[in-house]
């Protein structure tokens, strides 16, 4: 880990930033050698999920769905 003076950092501000964006390396910056900011990469975006298939194990099947209801469950034919 790179250690810089903050009128450094001030002075070349993006570039620093830019060289611990593509590195990856944080950077310390201090103020009269004490310590006062940690300048590390960004978190890797979140991975987008497919939205094919997103839906998949979610839902649970109970008992039969192919074969008709017997003819004692329709209310249509109990009028």
């Amino acid at each position: 880990m790179e250690t810089i003076a903050i009128s450094k950092f001030k002075a070349t501000c993006l570039s620093l930033m830019e060289r611990v964006k593509k590195t990856g390396e944080p950077l310390l910056i201090t103020k009269r050698g004490e310590p006062v900011v940690l300048v590390g990469p960004p978190p890797p975006p979140p991975k987008r999920k497919n939205a094919f298939g997103c839906m998949k194990g979610t839902i649970h099947i109970k008992g039969d769905i192919v074969s008709p209801l017997p003819e004692d469950h329709w209310e249509v034919l109990s009028s």
